[in-house]
Protein backbone atom coordinates (compact mmCIF):
# COMPACT_ATOMS: atom_id res chain seq x y z
CA UNK A 1 0.00 0.00 0.00
CA UNK A 2 1.49 2.92 -1.03
CA UNK A 3 0.43 6.62 -0.60
CA UNK A 4 -3.02 6.84 -1.55
CA UNK A 5 -5.50 9.18 -2.99
CA UNK A 6 -9.08 9.83 -3.47
CA UNK A 7 -9.52 8.26 -6.44
CA UNK A 8 -7.22 5.04 -5.62
CA UNK A 9 -8.54 1.91 -5.41
CA UNK A 10 -8.98 1.17 -1.95
CA UNK A 11 -9.36 4.05 -0.44
CA UNK A 12 -13.05 4.48 -0.16
CA UNK A 13 -12.94 0.86 2.13
CA UNK A 14 -10.23 2.48 4.29
CA UNK A 15 -12.11 5.69 4.70
CA UNK A 16 -14.98 3.57 5.92
CA UNK A 17 -12.79 2.13 8.47
CA UNK A 18 -11.67 5.14 9.77
CA UNK A 19 -15.32 6.51 10.26
CA UNK A 20 -16.53 3.50 11.90
CA UNK A 21 -13.25 3.26 13.80
CA UNK A 22 -13.05 -0.44 13.70
CA UNK A 23 -10.13 -1.37 15.71
CA UNK A 24 -9.28 -4.74 14.32
CA UNK A 25 -7.75 -2.24 11.37
CA UNK A 26 -5.15 -1.48 13.55
CA UNK A 27 -1.75 -2.26 12.55
CA UNK A 28 -2.63 -2.65 8.99
CA UNK A 29 -2.43 0.70 8.06
CA UNK A 30 -2.05 4.20 9.32
CA UNK A 31 -4.19 7.47 8.51
CA UNK A 32 -2.00 10.76 8.06
CA UNK A 33 -3.64 14.22 7.91
CA UNK A 34 -2.38 16.89 5.99
CA UNK A 35 -3.72 19.44 7.89
CA UNK A 36 -2.34 18.74 11.58
CA UNK A 37 0.75 16.79 10.48
CA UNK A 38 -0.50 13.67 12.40
CA UNK A 39 -1.17 10.31 11.75
CA UNK A 40 -3.13 7.76 13.26
CA UNK A 41 -4.52 3.90 13.72
CA UNK A 42 -7.72 3.43 12.03
CA UNK A 43 -9.81 3.49 15.32
CA UNK A 44 -8.16 6.73 16.70
CA UNK A 45 -11.05 8.60 18.80
CA UNK A 46 -10.76 11.60 17.32
CA UNK A 47 -13.33 13.34 14.79
CA UNK A 48 -12.67 11.62 11.30
CA UNK A 49 -10.79 14.18 9.32
CA UNK A 50 -11.74 15.02 5.43
CA UNK A 51 -11.39 12.71 2.49
CA UNK A 52 -9.45 15.53 0.94
CA UNK A 53 -6.81 15.43 3.78
CA UNK A 54 -6.31 12.23 3.71
CA UNK A 55 -3.26 10.03 3.09
CA UNK A 56 -3.06 5.97 3.64
CA UNK A 57 0.18 3.96 4.55
CA UNK A 58 1.21 0.86 4.92
CA UNK A 59 3.52 1.76 7.37
CA UNK A 60 4.28 3.92 10.08
CA UNK A 61 7.69 4.34 8.94
CA UNK A 62 6.64 5.82 5.40
CA UNK A 63 4.57 8.09 8.00
CA UNK A 64 7.72 9.27 9.36
CA UNK A 65 9.41 9.77 6.28
CA UNK A 66 6.63 11.76 4.29
CA UNK A 67 6.79 14.00 7.70
CA UNK A 68 3.70 13.45 10.03
CA UNK A 69 4.12 12.26 13.43
CA UNK A 70 2.36 10.09 15.84
CA UNK A 71 -0.92 10.82 17.08
CA UNK A 72 -0.52 11.68 20.97
CA UNK A 73 -4.64 10.29 21.52
CA UNK A 74 -4.07 6.84 20.03
CA UNK A 75 -0.37 6.08 19.89
CA UNK A 76 -0.82 3.84 16.56
CA UNK A 77 2.84 2.85 17.27
CA UNK A 78 0.90 0.73 20.29
CA UNK A 79 -1.21 -1.34 17.58
CA UNK A 80 -0.47 -4.79 17.12
CA UNK A 81 1.90 -5.87 13.82
CA UNK A 82 0.19 -5.78 10.36
CA UNK A 83 -0.85 -9.76 9.35
CA UNK A 84 0.06 -9.03 6.04
CA UNK A 85 3.89 -10.14 6.91
CA UNK A 86 2.52 -13.49 7.41
CA UNK A 87 0.10 -13.71 5.11
CA UNK A 88 2.26 -12.94 2.53
CA UNK A 89 5.39 -14.31 1.25
CA UNK A 90 6.91 -11.94 -0.86
CA UNK A 91 10.33 -10.47 -0.36
CA UNK A 92 8.83 -7.40 1.17
CA UNK A 93 6.88 -9.71 3.51
CA UNK A 94 10.15 -11.94 4.17
CA UNK A 95 11.78 -8.45 4.20
CA UNK A 96 9.45 -6.85 7.17
CA UNK A 97 9.42 -10.35 9.29
CA UNK A 98 13.08 -10.04 9.22
CA UNK A 99 13.30 -6.52 10.23
CA UNK A 100 11.18 -7.20 13.52
CA UNK A 101 13.35 -9.94 13.81
CA UNK A 102 15.99 -7.07 14.42
CA UNK A 103 18.27 -8.19 11.42
CA UNK A 104 19.01 -4.84 10.22
CA UNK A 105 20.03 -3.58 13.57
CA UNK A 106 22.28 -6.33 13.68
CA UNK A 107 23.82 -6.76 10.32
CA UNK A 108 22.76 -3.74 8.61
CA UNK A 109 21.21 -3.27 5.04
CA UNK A 110 23.57 -5.23 3.42
CA UNK A 111 22.85 -8.26 6.01
CA UNK A 112 19.21 -8.57 5.54
CA UNK A 113 19.31 -7.76 1.86
CA UNK A 114 22.02 -11.04 1.41
CA UNK A 115 19.59 -12.80 3.46
CA UNK A 116 16.86 -12.44 0.59
CA UNK A 117 19.00 -12.41 -2.08
CA UNK A 118 19.29 -8.62 -3.28
CA UNK A 119 21.35 -6.16 -3.50
CA UNK A 120 21.20 -3.55 -1.02
CA UNK A 121 20.13 -0.66 -3.44
CA UNK A 122 17.00 -3.24 -4.99
CA UNK A 123 15.91 -4.27 -1.86
CA UNK A 124 15.96 -0.61 -0.76
CA UNK A 125 14.15 0.29 -4.09
CA UNK A 126 11.54 -2.52 -3.62
CA UNK A 127 10.53 -1.45 -0.04
CA UNK A 128 10.31 2.22 -0.73
CA UNK A 129 8.13 1.13 -4.20
CA UNK A 130 5.82 -0.77 -1.85
CA UNK A 131 5.98 0.81 1.66
CA UNK A 132 6.97 4.48 0.98
CA UNK A 133 10.01 3.42 3.29
CA UNK A 134 13.49 1.97 2.88
CA UNK A 135 14.84 -1.22 5.44
CA UNK A 136 17.06 2.22 7.78
CA UNK A 137 13.46 4.04 8.15
CA UNK A 138 11.60 0.70 8.63
CA UNK A 139 13.97 -0.40 11.26
CA UNK A 140 13.88 3.01 13.21
CA UNK A 141 10.12 2.85 13.44
CA UNK A 142 10.27 -0.66 14.88
CA UNK A 143 13.04 0.57 17.59
CA UNK A 144 10.44 3.63 18.18
CA UNK A 145 7.58 0.98 18.88
CA UNK A 146 9.79 -1.09 21.15
CA UNK A 147 11.00 1.98 23.06
CA UNK A 148 7.22 3.15 23.38
CA UNK A 149 6.35 0.12 25.03
CA UNK A 150 9.28 0.47 27.61
CA UNK A 151 8.73 4.22 28.36
CA UNK A 152 5.19 3.50 29.54
CA UNK A 153 5.72 -0.03 30.35
CA UNK A 154 8.88 0.02 32.81
CA UNK A 155 10.98 1.94 35.21
CA UNK A 156 13.88 1.34 33.04
CA UNK A 157 16.13 4.58 33.19
CA UNK A 158 16.08 6.32 29.66
CA UNK A 159 19.43 5.08 28.87
CA UNK A 160 18.59 1.77 29.31
CA UNK A 161 15.57 2.09 26.89
CA UNK A 162 17.68 3.65 24.28
CA UNK A 163 19.76 1.07 24.47
CA UNK A 164 16.98 -2.15 24.45
CA UNK A 165 15.01 -0.50 21.66
CA UNK A 166 18.26 -0.79 19.73
CA UNK A 167 19.58 2.90 19.66
CA UNK A 168 22.84 3.01 19.38
CA UNK A 169 23.05 5.85 21.80
CA UNK A 170 20.80 8.08 23.89
CA UNK A 171 20.67 11.15 21.76
CA UNK A 172 19.41 9.10 18.82
CA UNK A 173 16.90 8.07 20.92
CA UNK A 174 15.80 11.20 21.88
CA UNK A 175 16.01 12.73 18.83
CA UNK A 176 13.73 9.68 17.24
CA UNK A 177 11.42 9.55 19.84
CA UNK A 178 10.99 13.64 19.55
CA UNK A 179 10.24 13.18 15.92
CA UNK A 180 8.06 10.65 16.23
CA UNK A 181 6.21 11.58 18.80
CA UNK A 182 6.17 14.91 18.97
CA UNK A 183 7.79 15.65 22.81
CA UNK A 184 10.58 13.92 24.55
CA UNK A 185 10.76 10.36 26.36
CA UNK A 186 10.18 11.74 29.54
CA UNK A 187 6.58 13.47 28.26
CA UNK A 188 5.54 10.46 26.50
CA UNK A 189 6.45 8.15 29.79
CA UNK A 190 4.29 11.13 31.56
CA UNK A 191 1.44 9.84 29.96
CA UNK A 192 1.65 6.02 30.88
CA UNK A 193 -1.33 4.83 32.96
CA UNK A 194 -0.56 2.97 36.18
CA UNK A 195 -4.02 1.81 36.34
CA UNK A 196 -1.96 -1.85 35.81
CA UNK A 197 -0.12 -2.18 39.67
CA UNK A 198 2.39 -4.33 37.66
CA UNK A 199 5.13 -4.42 38.89
CA UNK A 200 8.39 -6.10 37.52
CA UNK A 201 11.30 -7.62 39.96
CA UNK A 202 14.76 -6.45 39.67
CA UNK A 203 16.22 -7.18 36.70
CA UNK A 204 12.81 -7.97 34.99
CA UNK A 205 11.01 -6.16 31.91
CA UNK A 206 6.94 -6.22 32.30
CA UNK A 207 5.05 -5.14 28.98
CA UNK A 208 1.66 -5.84 28.08
CA UNK A 209 1.45 -7.55 24.59
CA UNK A 210 -1.38 -5.92 21.94
CA UNK A 211 -3.34 -8.60 20.53
CA UNK A 212 -6.26 -8.60 18.27
CA UNK A 213 -9.11 -10.31 19.71
CA UNK A 214 -10.48 -12.63 20.16
CA UNK A 215 -8.06 -14.66 21.35
CA UNK A 216 -7.96 -19.04 22.20
CA UNK A 217 -5.60 -18.74 25.29
CA UNK A 218 -6.47 -21.74 26.00
CA UNK A 219 -5.51 -23.82 23.16
CA UNK A 220 -1.95 -21.61 22.84
CA UNK A 221 -1.35 -22.51 26.76
CA UNK A 222 -2.50 -26.22 26.42
CA UNK A 223 -0.39 -26.47 23.30
CA UNK A 224 2.60 -24.79 25.11
CA UNK A 225 1.86 -27.39 27.89
CA UNK A 226 1.61 -30.22 26.32
CA UNK A 227 4.74 -30.03 23.60
CA UNK A 228 7.19 -28.50 26.50
CA UNK A 229 10.87 -29.62 27.44
CA UNK A 230 11.85 -30.45 31.09
CA UNK A 231 14.15 -28.07 31.59
CA UNK A 232 13.82 -25.96 29.05
CA UNK A 233 9.76 -25.12 29.02
CA UNK A 234 7.12 -24.34 31.90
CA UNK A 235 3.42 -24.82 30.56
CA UNK A 236 0.67 -23.58 32.73
CA UNK A 237 -3.24 -22.98 32.32
CA UNK A 238 -2.32 -19.20 32.23
CA UNK A 239 1.46 -19.01 31.45
CA UNK A 240 4.26 -20.53 29.63
CA UNK A 241 7.80 -19.90 30.31
CA UNK A 242 11.29 -20.75 28.61
CA UNK A 243 14.91 -20.02 28.24
CA UNK A 244 16.20 -19.32 24.67
CA UNK A 245 19.33 -18.21 22.95
CA UNK A 246 19.81 -14.60 21.62
CA UNK A 247 22.36 -12.65 19.70
CA UNK A 248 23.37 -11.47 22.45
CA UNK A 249 23.29 -13.93 24.64
CA UNK A 250 20.57 -16.10 27.19
CA UNK A 251 17.37 -14.71 27.84
CA UNK A 252 14.36 -16.15 30.17
CA UNK A 253 10.40 -14.64 29.53
CA UNK A 254 7.19 -15.58 30.82
CA UNK A 255 3.69 -15.11 28.53
CA UNK A 256 1.16 -14.88 30.71
CA UNK A 257 -2.52 -14.43 30.78
CA UNK A 258 -3.20 -11.49 33.14
CA UNK A 259 -6.39 -10.81 35.46
CA UNK A 260 -7.24 -8.20 33.65
CA UNK A 261 -7.61 -10.63 30.58
CA UNK A 262 -4.43 -8.92 28.53
CA UNK A 263 -1.66 -10.96 28.10
CA UNK A 264 1.68 -9.88 29.32
CA UNK A 265 5.62 -10.78 28.59
CA UNK A 266 8.14 -10.71 31.78
CA UNK A 267 11.27 -11.55 30.47
CA UNK A 268 15.49 -11.12 31.83
CA UNK A 269 17.64 -10.79 29.43
CA UNK A 270 21.61 -11.24 29.28
CA UNK A 271 21.78 -8.39 26.67
CA UNK A 272 18.94 -5.39 27.15
CA UNK A 273 19.40 -4.82 23.13
CA UNK A 274 18.18 -8.16 22.45
CA UNK A 275 14.47 -7.12 23.63
CA UNK A 276 13.18 -6.03 20.38
CA UNK A 277 14.51 -9.22 19.02
CA UNK A 278 12.49 -11.35 22.05
CA UNK A 279 8.80 -9.42 21.78
CA UNK A 280 9.02 -10.27 18.01
CA UNK A 281 9.39 -13.48 18.36
CA UNK A 282 7.11 -14.36 21.18
CA UNK A 283 4.79 -12.57 18.93
CA UNK A 284 5.32 -14.89 16.29
CA UNK A 285 5.31 -17.78 18.80
CA UNK A 286 1.65 -16.81 19.94
CA UNK A 287 0.69 -16.10 16.72
CA UNK A 288 -0.01 -12.78 18.07
CA UNK A 289 -0.87 -10.34 14.92
CA UNK A 290 -3.21 -12.70 13.36
CA UNK A 291 -6.71 -11.42 12.17
CA UNK A 292 -8.95 -13.49 14.19
CA UNK A 293 -11.91 -11.77 12.89
CA UNK A 294 -10.87 -12.09 9.23
CA UNK A 295 -9.74 -15.68 9.79
CA UNK A 296 -12.85 -16.54 11.90
CA UNK A 297 -15.44 -14.75 9.27
CA UNK A 298 -13.98 -16.91 6.33
CA UNK A 299 -13.52 -20.45 8.07
CA UNK A 300 -17.17 -19.66 9.26
CA UNK A 301 -18.55 -19.57 6.17
CA UNK A 302 -18.70 -23.24 5.68
CA UNK A 303 -21.71 -24.85 7.79
CA UNK A 304 -19.60 -28.05 8.10
CA UNK A 305 -16.66 -26.14 10.00
CA UNK A 306 -19.04 -23.21 11.46
CA UNK A 307 -19.72 -25.09 14.71
CA UNK A 308 -15.75 -25.62 15.38
CA UNK A 309 -15.48 -21.82 14.84
CA UNK A 310 -17.60 -20.54 16.93
CA UNK A 311 -16.75 -23.19 19.55
CA UNK A 312 -13.40 -21.56 19.38
CA UNK A 313 -13.49 -18.22 18.39
CA UNK A 314 -9.62 -16.63 17.48
CA UNK A 315 -7.75 -19.83 17.01
CA UNK A 316 -3.88 -19.08 16.75
CA UNK A 317 -1.52 -21.41 14.55
CA UNK A 318 1.27 -21.41 17.44
CA UNK A 319 5.04 -20.76 15.50
CA UNK A 320 8.66 -20.97 16.35
CA UNK A 321 10.82 -19.28 18.82
CA UNK A 322 13.96 -20.63 17.19
CA UNK A 323 13.66 -22.32 13.40
CA UNK A 324 16.68 -24.81 13.95
CA UNK A 325 15.25 -25.91 17.30
CA UNK A 326 11.85 -26.25 16.04
CA UNK A 327 13.26 -28.48 12.73
CA UNK A 328 15.08 -30.59 15.14
CA UNK A 329 12.52 -31.23 17.58
CA UNK A 330 9.81 -32.40 15.32
CA UNK A 331 12.28 -35.13 14.03
CA UNK A 332 13.34 -36.20 17.66
CA UNK A 333 9.28 -36.41 17.76
CA UNK A 334 9.01 -38.61 14.82
CA UNK A 335 7.37 -42.43 15.21
CA UNK A 336 6.88 -42.26 19.29
CA UNK A 337 4.41 -40.95 21.40
CA UNK A 338 4.86 -37.36 23.16
CA UNK A 339 5.75 -38.77 26.18
CA UNK A 340 8.73 -40.34 24.82
CA UNK A 341 9.51 -37.07 22.21
CA UNK A 342 9.83 -35.02 25.74
CA UNK A 343 11.61 -37.60 27.33
CA UNK A 344 14.15 -37.67 24.52
CA UNK A 345 13.94 -34.32 23.97
CA UNK A 346 14.67 -33.82 27.98
CA UNK A 347 17.41 -36.28 28.12
CA UNK A 348 19.02 -34.80 25.11
CA UNK A 349 18.77 -31.23 26.90
CA UNK A 350 20.21 -32.79 30.12
CA UNK A 351 23.12 -34.43 28.66
CA UNK A 352 23.90 -31.81 25.71
CA UNK A 353 22.46 -28.32 26.91
CA UNK A 354 23.97 -25.32 28.87
CA UNK A 355 22.34 -24.82 32.36
CA UNK A 356 21.68 -20.43 32.55
CA UNK A 357 20.63 -19.03 35.73
CA UNK A 358 19.34 -15.69 33.48
CA UNK A 359 15.68 -16.79 34.97
CA UNK A 360 14.17 -16.49 38.15
CA UNK A 361 15.45 -20.14 38.97
CA UNK A 362 18.42 -21.82 36.97
CA UNK A 363 16.62 -23.51 33.16
CA UNK A 364 18.64 -25.21 30.48
CA UNK A 365 18.94 -24.26 26.60
CA UNK A 366 18.16 -26.36 24.15
CA UNK A 367 21.47 -27.87 22.68
CA UNK A 368 22.52 -25.90 19.69
CA UNK A 369 22.80 -28.00 16.24
CA UNK A 370 27.11 -28.04 16.10
CA UNK A 371 26.54 -30.24 19.61
CA UNK A 372 24.02 -32.43 18.87
CA UNK A 373 26.06 -33.04 15.36
CA UNK A 374 28.78 -33.74 17.36
CA UNK A 375 27.57 -36.08 20.45
CA UNK A 376 23.96 -36.34 19.61
CA UNK A 377 24.56 -40.16 18.24
CA UNK A 378 25.20 -40.51 22.34
CA UNK A 379 22.48 -39.64 23.83
CA UNK A 380 19.18 -40.35 21.08
CA UNK A 381 18.03 -43.56 21.15
CA UNK A 382 16.03 -44.89 18.07
CA UNK A 383 16.30 -46.37 14.73
CA UNK A 384 19.58 -45.94 13.73
CA UNK A 385 18.47 -44.60 10.40
CA UNK A 386 16.74 -41.86 12.21
CA UNK A 387 18.89 -40.98 14.45
CA UNK A 388 21.95 -40.25 11.65
CA UNK A 389 19.07 -38.19 10.29
CA UNK A 390 18.76 -36.13 12.73
CA UNK A 391 22.35 -35.59 13.69
CA UNK A 392 22.54 -34.82 9.94
CA UNK A 393 19.85 -32.37 10.07
CA UNK A 394 21.98 -30.69 12.77
CA UNK A 395 25.32 -30.58 10.88
CA UNK A 396 23.83 -28.99 7.92
CA UNK A 397 22.38 -26.45 10.71
CA UNK A 398 25.79 -26.02 12.15
CA UNK A 399 27.84 -25.12 9.34
CA UNK A 400 25.27 -23.30 7.33
CA UNK A 401 24.49 -25.60 4.48
CA UNK A 402 21.49 -25.65 5.79
CA UNK A 403 19.79 -22.27 6.89
CA UNK A 404 16.11 -21.41 8.49
CA UNK A 405 14.53 -18.38 9.14
CA UNK A 406 11.50 -16.34 8.98
CA UNK A 407 12.38 -14.53 6.36
CA UNK A 408 12.81 -17.71 4.43
CA UNK A 409 11.14 -17.91 0.85
CA UNK A 410 8.21 -20.80 1.66
CA UNK A 411 9.20 -22.88 -1.58
CA UNK A 412 13.10 -22.53 -1.48
CA UNK A 413 12.35 -23.68 2.48
CA UNK A 414 10.43 -26.78 1.04
CA UNK A 415 12.88 -27.43 -1.07
CA UNK A 416 15.90 -27.49 1.13
CA UNK A 417 14.34 -29.12 3.36
CA UNK A 418 12.83 -32.52 1.41
CA UNK A 419 16.37 -32.59 -0.10
CA UNK A 420 17.43 -33.64 3.50
CA UNK A 421 17.78 -37.77 4.30
CA UNK A 422 14.60 -38.44 6.57
CA UNK A 423 12.43 -35.29 5.99
CA UNK A 424 9.54 -35.99 3.95
CA UNK A 425 6.72 -33.58 3.18
CA UNK A 426 4.77 -33.47 6.29
CA UNK A 427 7.68 -32.32 8.08
CA UNK A 428 9.03 -29.59 5.43
CA UNK A 429 5.05 -28.05 5.50
CA UNK A 430 4.86 -28.25 9.07
CA UNK A 431 8.27 -26.33 9.56
CA UNK A 432 7.16 -23.61 7.22
CA UNK A 433 3.42 -23.25 8.92
CA UNK A 434 5.60 -23.35 12.39
CA UNK A 435 8.81 -21.68 11.14
CA UNK A 436 7.30 -18.74 8.75
CA UNK A 437 3.77 -18.35 10.13
CA UNK A 438 2.39 -19.52 6.65
CA UNK A 439 -1.27 -19.13 7.24
CA UNK A 440 -2.66 -21.66 4.45
CA UNK A 441 -1.10 -24.85 4.79
CA UNK A 442 -2.73 -27.95 4.82
CA UNK A 443 -1.16 -31.56 6.36
CA UNK A 444 -3.09 -34.35 4.45
CA UNK A 445 -0.98 -37.30 6.57
CA UNK A 446 -1.52 -35.74 9.86
CA UNK A 447 -3.68 -38.47 11.26
CA UNK A 448 -5.00 -36.40 14.68
CA UNK A 449 -5.97 -33.90 11.82
CA UNK A 450 -7.97 -36.25 9.80
CA UNK A 451 -9.46 -37.74 13.18
CA UNK A 452 -10.60 -34.35 14.01
CA UNK A 453 -12.13 -33.60 10.44
CA UNK A 454 -14.18 -37.22 11.03
CA UNK A 455 -15.53 -35.82 14.29
CA UNK A 456 -16.33 -32.68 12.72
CA UNK A 457 -18.43 -35.10 9.98
CA UNK A 458 -15.79 -34.02 7.26
CA UNK A 459 -14.03 -36.45 4.88
CA UNK A 460 -11.54 -38.13 6.75
CA UNK A 461 -9.23 -40.06 4.09
CA UNK A 462 -6.45 -38.09 2.26
CA UNK A 463 -7.29 -37.63 -0.38
CA UNK A 464 -10.80 -36.41 0.62
CA UNK A 465 -9.76 -34.54 3.38
CA UNK A 466 -7.38 -32.76 1.15
CA UNK A 467 -10.14 -31.89 -2.06
CA UNK A 468 -12.66 -30.14 1.19
CA UNK A 469 -9.93 -28.39 2.43
CA UNK A 470 -9.05 -26.41 -0.79
CA UNK A 471 -12.56 -24.08 0.04
CA UNK A 472 -10.74 -23.03 3.26
CA UNK A 473 -7.63 -21.33 1.59
CA UNK A 474 -5.81 -18.76 2.35
CA UNK A 475 -6.89 -20.21 6.07
CA UNK A 476 -6.28 -24.04 5.85
CA UNK A 477 -3.24 -23.78 8.99
CA UNK A 478 -6.20 -22.20 10.64
CA UNK A 479 -8.54 -25.06 9.80
CA UNK A 480 -5.36 -27.84 10.89
CA UNK A 481 -5.97 -26.12 14.18
CA UNK A 482 -9.70 -26.89 14.67
CA UNK A 483 -9.62 -30.06 12.99
CA UNK A 484 -6.31 -30.87 15.80
CA UNK A 485 -8.65 -29.36 18.65
CA UNK A 486 -11.50 -31.48 17.55
CA UNK A 487 -9.88 -34.61 17.86
CA UNK A 488 -10.58 -36.72 20.92
CA UNK A 489 -7.53 -36.77 22.78
CA UNK A 490 -7.61 -32.63 22.56
CA UNK A 491 -10.16 -32.43 24.58
CA UNK A 492 -8.78 -33.50 27.49
CA UNK A 493 -6.72 -30.10 27.78
CA UNK A 494 -8.62 -28.20 26.32
CA UNK A 495 -10.72 -28.80 29.25
CA UNK A 496 -8.65 -28.57 31.71
CA UNK A 497 -11.90 -29.90 34.69
CA UNK A 498 -12.20 -33.07 32.49
CA UNK A 499 -10.38 -35.60 34.63
CA UNK A 500 -8.28 -38.60 32.87
CA UNK A 501 -11.00 -41.12 34.53
CA UNK A 502 -13.83 -38.84 31.85
CA UNK A 503 -11.71 -39.06 29.11
CA UNK A 504 -10.80 -43.18 29.70
CA UNK A 505 -14.23 -43.71 30.15
CA UNK A 506 -14.74 -41.72 26.28
CA UNK A 507 -12.84 -44.37 24.94
CA UNK A 508 -13.98 -47.67 23.49
CA UNK A 509 -13.98 -50.40 26.10
CA UNK A 510 -13.32 -52.57 24.03
CA UNK A 511 -11.46 -53.49 20.62
CA UNK A 512 -9.40 -56.23 19.10
CA UNK A 513 -5.53 -55.86 19.54
CA UNK A 514 -4.57 -55.66 15.70
CA UNK A 515 -7.64 -53.39 15.15
CA UNK A 516 -6.06 -49.83 16.11
CA UNK A 517 -2.64 -48.75 16.53
CA UNK A 518 -1.20 -45.52 18.85
CA UNK A 519 -0.03 -42.90 16.21
CA UNK A 520 1.80 -39.61 17.54
CA UNK A 521 0.75 -36.53 15.33
CA UNK A 522 1.36 -33.06 15.98
CA UNK A 523 2.90 -33.76 19.68
CA UNK A 524 -0.52 -35.74 20.55
CA UNK A 525 -0.54 -39.97 20.83
CA UNK A 526 -4.08 -40.49 19.00
CA UNK A 527 -5.78 -43.83 19.51
CA UNK A 528 -7.05 -44.71 16.22
CA UNK A 529 -9.83 -46.95 15.68
CA UNK A 530 -10.33 -50.06 13.48
CA UNK A 531 -10.65 -49.34 10.22
CA UNK A 532 -10.14 -45.66 9.94
CA UNK A 533 -7.71 -44.75 7.34
CA UNK A 534 -3.99 -43.67 8.52
CA UNK A 535 -1.07 -43.29 6.08
CA UNK A 536 2.25 -44.43 6.65
CA UNK A 537 5.12 -42.38 6.91
CA UNK A 538 5.91 -40.39 3.56
CA UNK A 539 9.79 -41.61 4.50
CA UNK A 540 11.44 -44.36 5.99
CA UNK A 541 12.61 -42.03 8.71
CA UNK A 542 9.54 -40.00 8.80
CA UNK A 543 6.36 -40.12 10.84
CA UNK A 544 3.80 -37.40 11.90
CA UNK A 545 5.61 -35.45 14.61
Amino acid sequence: MTPTIVDAPGFTERYRVIQSRDRRFDGQFVTAVRSTGIYCRPSCPARTPKEQNVTFYATSAAAHEAGYRACKRCLPEAAPGSPLWDVRGDVVARAMRLIADGVVDREGVPGLAGRLGYSSRHLSRLLQAELGAGPLALARAHRAHTARALLVGTELSSADVAFSAGFSSVRQFTDTIGEVFGMPPRDLRARRSHASGIEASAGEIDLALPVRGPIDTVGLFGWMRAHAIPGVEVGGARSFARVVRLPGGPAWFEVRLADDGRLRLRARLSALADLGTLISRVRRLFDLDADPLAVDESLSQHPELAPAVAAIPGVRVPGAIDADEMLLRAMIGQQISVASARTMQGRLTAELGESVAVGPEPMTLFPTPAVIAERGLEVLRGPAARMRAIVEAADALADGRLTLSPGDDGVEQRERLLAMRGIGPWTADYVRMRVLGDPDVLLPGDVAARAGAAALGLPSDPQGFTAWSERLAPWRSYAMAHYWYAAPVTQAWRAPAETAAVVAAARPRRAPRSGRADVVVSGLAVEIPAGFPASRPETESETLA
